[in-house]
């Protein structure tokens, strides 16, 4: 029992020092394992000229037979030999311990195992140069560009690696498909200062690339510092190097592929009904190019994206859906009713994968982001003129101006209106019918020349406290809603409004300025309304010369009729989908982003730079020795003497003790006299009247 209690005394610095044992012994030699100088019997950084001596001398004893030596020794030796004459390899090992050869080591040790040496092939390393054609980036050129409105993308490479040679063709197709949107560079490991400010540092201070050459580092918009610095270390594959630079570095947001059974279901139907469609048919399944993604991030509010993998067996299907012959191509979806915007041909793979034309990819999306008929929002009723708080289109000076308004819940009857609306727009502009015999009103066609009279739709379902309007039936003018039915009504069909907009003339010219007492009045100064409002509902049939008739002649009572001025302040309108939403996953694409897996192997390779710190082994050593020697202090330490000085217990035993509180070493005080225990006649105060009564001879006897 004695051996068991001492040995739970001592645990703690036994495990720490068995951890120490372990870690000098096993962990960091693994962490330093033999280098090819040791192999030669060389030190450290030795030259070109010390390594060739080396290697002779070794030579010469094997050739003479003075000294048998093991295959495997040999192929050591001679490809110590190999790397370490290279000029560029001997660099690259020398400064930052890069060895990307060692593969061709193990595989030709496997290969020669138990034959003799003369079978061995020579050389066993094969040099392959680099192209010379990059963009390098120079020391004095960093300081003079790096601060760009761009942020840049930089490869570091070495001019004799073979990954390097094989990665050019890669590097070239990243550079031209992020042109336009960040700058590209190249770093030769050449500038060694320029070359280590990039590098990652070990627990000793050297600097090294965790995954090798190349490395491929980031710095973001503003960036200035070493802890800002992004590093890459995924694929080296020209999509996943584009997403990684397109999603954290840019922002940007990802584009989804979408399949045939997916694509109405979760797409256009969830999309906006606001928004334009934008759907891009690929052969690849690679990720969009940063360009089109940034245009899907700058026209967030007027248009949706989406990704559409071409197979040759569903061409029928978008054949037959968006009149798309093969891929690469993109499809616009804007108003019911109207034919689907189709571009095919090799100018789209510019846009996809480069940016050879993106200018001409934003021409094409600046003009079609807009639906013909324009949904009424918070974002577009100043500029569609439908608001009382701001102006007409038809500018400042106009006092009366026109907003008509299709009201109704999303359906295929609201898409069919919608598109009949179109066509009455469709008539004004060319001041005649379909047909192109009758006329159209005056009246209508010239407000809408004039732009003093806008078309616009409203989706009732999410707009349902839109606002609330004095209706006109006749002279009689009430309050109502516009939208005021429950879904499922059989009588939800879409109404047809046109609402008229005045300022009050006579109101402006006398208005007086008064003085702002309080910031209630000032916002109520802010939101008053400029201009009045009246609304009249159409009830007719859906023929589209009776609906023009009848807006022109709302338009003319309007202007001529001295109708009541009525104003009041509306609600505001809801945005729809205002917010942008970055898109993050990923789903039926090709090629695949940075997985948990390779997370684990990151966060196992960081673990593993850690161990190799030769300062662990000693620190857990002097830990050990200190515990054990407070542990024995602690043991062998003299038992404190009891306290001569004794308290009396009480005299009554039933009275429980005292505790003791505070110190109980506490200074020993003098005890002062009290007269508490003395005899009274002591202690008894002597009157103020007494004397002392003296004897006399006789009471002497």
């Amino acid at each position: 029992m004695a051996d068991l209690a001492l040995l739970k005394r001592y645990a703690i610095p036994l495990i720490m020092l068995s951890l120490a044992v372990f870690y000098q012994l096993y962990v960091l030699p693994s962490s330093f394992p033999t280098s090819h100088y040791d192999v030669l019997g060389l030190r450290r950084f030795a030259s070109v000229e010390e390594v060739t001596e080396a290697y002779e001398r070794l030579s010469s004893k094997w050739n003479s037979g003075a000294e048998v030596t093991q295959t495997t020794d040999f192929i050591k030796i001679r490809y110590a030999f190999e790397l370490l004459t290279n000029p560029l390899w001997k660099r690259d090992y020398d400064k930052f311990g890069i060895d990307e050869n060692l593969h061709v080591l193990e595989k030709v040790k496997g290969e020669y195992a138990g034959e003799s040496i003369s079978k061995v092939g020579l050389p066993l390393l094969d040099t392959e140069s680099i192209d010379d054609s990059l963009d390098a980036f120079l020391p004095k050129d960093f300081m003079s560009n790096i601060w760009n409105d761009k942020p840049w993308l930089i490869q570091i490479y070495s001019s004799g690696s073979s990954r390097c040679a094989q990665f050019t063709k890669s590097w070239k197709r990243i550079a031209s498909v992020l042109d336009g949107v960040a700058n590209t560079a190249a770093l030769e490991l050449g500038d060694y200062q320029l070359a280590a400010h990039f590098a990652e540092r070990k627990s000793s201070g050297q600097p090294y690339f965790k995954n090798g050459l190349p490395s491929l580092v980031a710095l973001p918009n503003g960036c200035r510092r070493t802890e800002c610095v992004m590093r890459y270390h995924g694929d080296l594959s020209v999509d996943s190097v584009v997403d990684w630079v397109a999603t954290s570095v840019l922002g940007l947001p990802r584009i989804l592929y979408y399949s045939k059974e997916t694509l109405g279901q979760n797409f256009i139907a969830k999309s906006g009904p606001h928004k334009v469609k934008v759907i891009c048919f690929s052969k690849t399944g690679e990720r969009a190019a940063p360009f089109l993604r940034r245009a899907a991030k700058d026209y967030w509010a007027y248009a949706s994206f989406a990704f559409v993998l071409w197979k040759e067996e569903e061409s029928s299907v978008w054949w037959n859906a968006f009149q798309v012959e093969s891929a690469p191509s993109i499809v616009i979806l804007k108003d019911p009713g109207l034919e689907p915007v189709v571009h095919h041909g090799m100018l789209l793979l510019s846009v996809f994968f480069g940016p050879m034309n993106s200018s001409w990819f934003a021409s094409i999306i600046e003009q079609n982001k807009q639906f013909d008929l324009p949904q009424l929002r918070s974002t577009t009723s100043l500029e569609l003129g439908c608001d009382a708080k701001g102006y007409s289109r038809a500018g400042n000076d106009t006092a009366a101006w026109y907003c008509v308004v299709l009201a109704g819940r999303p359906s295929l009857k609201l898409n069919q209106m919608r598109n009949i609306m179109r066509n009455v727009q469709s008539m004004l502009v060319t001041d005649t019918d379909e047909s192109g015999k009758i006329p159209v009103p005056k009246a209508a066609a010239d407000a809408f020349n004039t732009k003093r009279l806008t078309f616009t739709w409203l989706d009732g379902e999410t707009q349902k406290s839109y606002f609330l309007v004095p209706m006109k039936m006749g002279w009689r003018i009430y309050v109502r809603k516009l939208n005021q039915r429950r879904y499922g009504d059989p009588t939800d069909t879409p109404r047809l409004f046109i609402i008229r907009y005045k300022r009050n003339a006579t109101e402006s010219a006398t208005k007086v300025e008064k003085k702002v007492k309080t910031i209630w009045d000032t916002l109520q100064e802010e939101d008053a309304n400029l201009a009045s409002q009246l609304v009249a509902r159409y009830n007719g049939s859906e023929d589209q010369s009776e609906i023009t008739q009848w807006i022109s002649q709302i338009i003319e009572d309007g202007d001529t009729s001295d109708l009541p001025y009525y104003r009041i302040t509306p609600p505001e309108l809801i945005p729809e989908q205002a917010d942008q939403m970055l898109l993050k996953g990923t789903e039926g694409i090709l090629s695949k982003g940075k997985g948990m897996k390779q997370r684990f192997q990151n966060f196992a390779a960081n673990i593993l730079s850690y161990a190799g710190d030769p300062r662990i082994g000693p620190i857990l050593l002097l830990g050990a020795c200190f515990s054990f020697a407070t542990i024995w202090l602690q043991s062998n330490q003299n038992p404190q003497q009891p306290d001569k000085k004794v308290e009396s217990k009480s005299e009554n035993p039933t009275q429980p003790e005292k505790k003791v509180e505070g110190n109980a070493r506490r200074r020993n005080r003098p005890v002062r006299s009290s007269n508490h225990d003395r005899p009274s006649s002591i202690t008894d105060e002597e009157p103020k009247d007494a004397y002392q009564v003296t004897f006399s001879d006789s009471d002497s006897d």
